[in-house]
């Protein structure tokens, strides 16, 4: 294995389709208009210097080293901001553009320390590079550095010199080394759009500043590491870089945080992971990334993981370790025990949706086949199922219509309850590339989020009262149709006709207008009114939605909203358009797809499907229970009857991430085998008593699929620290309890996959390997997979709309409880914080707190940062108080990260109608100031480090 070395062409591709043909150093080169003479050499094979070009962003021209000679032309333009002619003669070596090159270098090194033996980028430095290449063998000028280079001049305090800054937790800036190229300032504006950093200073005072002169924690850098990627030099450098050394070979493998799945290279030394660089062939994330796919993935290593399996008799007592085999042998025998006691259906399994497809699909066939009975489910139950259901309803399939690049078409995005600056950071920052082109934007979201205001973006907004989705919506399409906005042709074509007829005259009955539905809402009238005219009118229309809309008793409800807005106004079916669930984790559409959900085999096909049922029973030789089984909720509330009685979770903590945490405890507490399969003891874990350790998306092989659709391969970086990849633990506990499944590698795994998964038909690792990934569908009609769905039709045939009732929560405020809570994620935190949490990240974000309306807080004696209690009808918790404007007043929000806080003590067991799942988004409650931690908080505290006890080892005799 060596490095994999990716070719930077200096300027970004053209996307023109006019072909321009010139002669570079006496070669011709055909390449698309708009190209710069610096791509198109690279093109030909000549690689022209340069240090401060990259192809991640705009061609610059300021190091004045990419110097050409053109034929006919005076002077000696810079290659990478000069455009490509047809019939230009190029020459990229002269006398003179040697002897220039080599005093532009002079110039760079004459200010730049020399310390290159002792230096991070020792290995890795284009200024060394460049040096090399232009032949720099001595400077005029002396090495000195007078300028900024030594703390010290002549024996006196250089003003210019400035230190170090070690402020963030994963790279360093070193001033000193700064060449002032401006490729990290250019890749903060233009790939990450945060424009955290600017040139201060003029000539050889310019320094790279973070904000104001501050520290790079200190500022509004979000540590995508974009600035780190772009640096030529040592300037900005990873700490585990310094640590560690330069890595000696690289695997391309997919992140395991959010569903955008940006494609990563794991640069490593032997089995240790010195960085992961963003891939940019990755077709997700085209090069980018952000603070958690790039930086935090040490929590692989963290001294909390736990490697060897553990057992205990009951949940009082202290955790034992064991073999593998003891454990198995123990699980089984429990769940054995259980069935026999209670019947087949008393136990169940809940599947991942972080680990990979191959892990999924085992599990759900080990409980399918191996358990008898229906019994599964996944996260998807609490987050997207709505997504599912909707979807499948109007289209015919169960996930979102593009791929990501879609979003360079868009003339105008409609977020609705997502916030990808924070949960989907490197598709907002494709989003607000866009949007900075022109592109408009609409949010609907109760929060002023960071996509509503963000640098040379401002977005239309529309803070509507949680719960009310389905109202807004409708009154989006009240006045689509009233106005006479809609796509007539379109959905004449698409759709069915009739259906369309009933749900126009429905939107359009008076107490769906912008004016009649404002006093649910809280939306102004005049501003939803512009929204609807300028998604109907302002060309290419998306919409992405996130668990915002899907988290509601009527979740279902406003998906298929959602989905009749983008047929009426004819937005499906080409680049640019489109509606988008924005999944929350790396592999929740994998999960979806393998079979995770009790009623449903893998490919969304029902179990009691004959036919369909009949292909699974051939292949895994054996009999099928043809009755959907048990969804999460009605696990827990069977566990309490006392008929559900064991159940193996691999890989999600239902006791943080699941509404009503005194019912999950409940229901966890009364049941008699509980199998945690996890990196860490996490919450669920305190109530379990067979733990089976994990292994990270580094130990492994195998798939995810991401919000679009796409497949790709994690690949294994380093051996499972706990000796057996998640695959291997569920096939040997699969064996103890007596069902056998045999397979050698994952990639058998897909092959089953692909021969019972007809959207998975044309999947294989060969094809992931020689195309980096597919979109499914992926069969014999799409043999390269499926990046924009519904191209011409419909999967389901027409497209359907389907008149969509707004129907209040029965989740209402009152005297008691006058506010709404609503909830959501933090970019630096993930999910329930496993992960996160034991990372570097937690600078950031050390607790979860509640965003409280100035309002609202000096109405009941709270001021910044205070501690108050939270409490609803379920339940209270205590966590401190920010106040701010980003809520209106009478609304809250808080994030769920922490188990300290447990959020979810405060959210009820109301949900969708449609799928059971949660209202998160919807609940009911108070706020007083408080003195700090409840006493629920407090034996819950108690009963976790109790539970988390590990008996000291026997001595071997």
């Amino acid at each position: 294995m060596s490095l994999i070395e990716e070719i930077d062409y200096g300027t970004p591709r053209s996307k023109s389709e006019t072909m321009v043909t010139l002669t570079i150093d006496g070669n011709q080169v055909t390449v698309p208009e708009g190209t710069s003479i610096m791509r198109a050499a690279m093109d030909a094979g000549h690689q022209i210097p340069k240090l401060c070009a990259t192809d991640m962003v705009d061609a610059f021209g300021s190091c004045r080293l990419c110097v050409v000679e053109i034929e006919g032309r005076a002077g000696t333009p810079a290659s990478c901001t000069t455009p490509v002619m047809n019939g230009l003669v190029v020459h990229t070596q002269s006398e003179r553009l040697k002897k220039l090159r080599k005093g532009v270098m002079e110039l760079y090194i004459s200010d730049h320390p020399l310390d290159c033996l002792t230096c991070g980028a020792n290995g890795d430095c284009e200024l060394q590079d460049m040096a090399g290449a232009v032949g720099l063998r001595d400077v005029r000028y002396g090495y000195e550095g007078e300028n900024h280079v030594f703390a010290k001049s002549h024996g006196e305090i250089n003003a210019a010199w400035m230190p170090k800054d070690e402020s963030n937790p994963y790279f360093t800036y070193d001033p000193s080394k700064c060449i002032v190229c401006s490729r990290c300032v250019r890749a903060c504006e233009e790939v990450q759009g945060t424009f955290a950093l600017t040139i201060s200073g003029r000539g050889f005072d310019s320094r790279v500043s973070p904000g104001m002169s501050e520290s790079f924690l200190g500022s509004e850098c979000v540590s995508c590491g974009a600035c780190v990627q772009a640096c030529p030099t040592a300037t900005l450098t990873e700490k585990s870089v310094i640590e560690i050394g330069q890595p000696e070979h690289s695997v391309v493998t997919t992140c395991a945080y959010c569903g955008v799945g940006c494609t990563f290279k794991a640069e490593m030394r032997g089995e240790e992971v010195v960085r992961m660089v963003p891939y940019k062939d990755g077709k997700a994330n085209r090069g980018h990334s952000c603070v958690k796919g790039r930086f935090a993935w040490g929590y692989a290593n963290h001294k909390e993981r736990i490697l060897n399996p553990m057992i205990r008799e009951r949940i009082e007592d202290p955790w034992r370790e064991v073999s593998w085999d003891e454990a198995f042998s123990f699980a089984a025998a429990r769940m054995r025990g259980i069935q026999t006691k209670y019947g087949r259906d008393a136990i169940g399994g809940i599947t991942s949706s972080r680990c990979t497809n191959e892990e999924t699909y085992l599990v759900q066939k080990l409980i399918r086949a191996g358990f008898g009975n229906n019994n599964v489910d996944t996260c998807a139950r609490v987050c997207h199922s709505p997504t599912g259901y909707g979807l499948s309803v109007t289209f015919g399939t169960s996930a979102g219509t593009q791929d990501f690049d879609s979003v360079e078409n868009t003339d105008v995005a409609m977020i609705i309850g997502a916030n990808p600056a924070s949960a989907h950071p490197v598709f907002a920052s494709r989003l607000k590339k866009r949007l900075r082109q022109g592109a408009k934007l609409i949010v609907i979201d109760p929060r002023r989020t960071e996509m509503v205001d963000s640098p040379h973006v401002k977005a239309l907004h529309l803070p509507l009262m949680p719960g009310t989705n389905v109202a807004v919506v409708t009154a989006l399409a009240h006045v689509i149709v009233t106005e006479g906005l809609a796509n007539e042709a379109f959905v004449r074509e698409r759709c069915d006709w009739a259906e369309f007829e009933e749900w126009a005259a429905f939107v359009a009955q008076p107490k769906h207008s912008p004016e009649a539905t404002a006093i649910l809402t809280g939306v102004d009238p005049k501003t939803l009114r512009e929204a609807a005219r300028i998604y109907a009118t302002g060309g290419n229309g998306a919409i992405y939605y996130g668990l915002g809309v899907t988290e509601h008793s009527q979740g279902s409800t406003t998906v298929i909203a959602i989905a009749n807005l983008a047929m009426a106004t004819g937005n499906i079916g080409r680049p640019g358009v489109g509606v988008n669930p924005l999944r929350g984790q790396n592999n929740v559409q994998g999960s979806c797809d393998m079979g995770s959900f009790p009623h449903e085999l893998p490919g969304y096909r029902h179990i009691s499907g004959d036919a369909v049922r009949d292909q699974f029973e051939a292949l895994w030789n054996v009999k099928l229970n043809p009755e959907p089984g048990l969804r999460i909720p009605n696990m827990f509330d069977a566990a309490i009857e006392g008929t559900f009685m064991g159940l193996y979770v691999q890989g999600e903590d239902i006791l943080q991430s699941d509404p009503n945490t005194k019912h999950v405890v409940a229901a966890l507490s009364a049941m008699e085998c509980v199998i945690v399969h996890d990196l860490f003891l996490n919450e669920t874990a305190n109530y379990a008593h067979v733990f089976l350790p994990g292994s990270s998306f580094l130990e492994k092989d195998g798939t995810f699929t991401n919000a679009e659709r796409r497949i790709q391969r994690v690949r294994k970086v380093m051996s499972p620290k706990n000796g057996m990849a998640d695959w291997e633990v569920t096939i040997a506990l699969a064996k103890a309890m007596g069902f056998e499944m045999n397979y050698s590698h994952p990639s058998e795994i897909m092959d089953e996959i692909a021969a019972l998964t007809p959207t998975f038909a044309g999947v294989s690792y060969a094809k992931l390997d020689e195309l980096g990934s597919v979109q499914w569908p992926c069969n014999e009609k799409a043999p390269e997979g499926t990046p924009v769905m519904h191209i011409g039709g419909f999967v389901r045939g027409k497209g359907k709309f389907v008149v969509t009732e707004y129907v209040a929560t029965d989740e209402r405020t009152g005297p008691r409880f006058p506010l709404l809570l609503t909830t959501g994620r933090i970019l630096s935190q993930y999910n329930v914080g496993a992960q996160t949490r034991r990372t570097e990240n937690v600078v950031w974000h050390a607790e979860d707190r509640l965003e409280i309306h100035p309002h609202d807080a000096e109405q009941r004696g709270v001021r910044d940062g205070d501690w108050v209690r939270l409490q609803s009808r379920a339940g209270e918790t205590t966590l401190r108080a920010e106040l701010t404007d980003r809520v209106a007043p009478g609304v809250v929000y808080t994030t769920f990260h922490h188990p300290d806080t447990q959020a979810n003590v405060i959210t009820t067991e109301y949900s969708d109608w449609a799928t059971n799942c949660p209202e998160y988004k919807v609940t009911a409650v108070q706020i007083s100031p408080s003195n700090g931690p409840s006493d629920w908080q407090k034996s819950y505290d108690e009963q976790a480090r109790h539970s988390r006890r590990i008996a000291p080892a026997e001595a071997a005799e």
